[in-house]
């Protein structure tokens, strides 16, 4: 009788932390936009706003995390 292989577990900090566009690619969200924005530009915090993509390297290692 032949035993199963266990199914990987999706990690969990990698799953709140990135996300996969339906091409496939991995987007992160900015880092510096948390918290003590009070005194930091607009310009510069809708900036951070916008999610960018994970570079390659980052995003083969993001991609195990997550099962893909």
């Amino acid at each position: 009788m032949e035993r199963e292989v266990p199914k990987m577990k999706t990690h969990s900090g990698a799953k709140k932390r990135f996300r996969v566009t339906g091409t496939g690619k991995l987007m992160h969200a900015r880092a510096g936009k948390a918290h003590l924005n009070e005194h930091k530009p607009s310009r510069r915090t809708r900036r951070l706003s916008v999610d960018a993509v994970l570079s390659p390297a980052d995003a083969k290692k993001a991609r195990k995390l997550l099962g893909k």
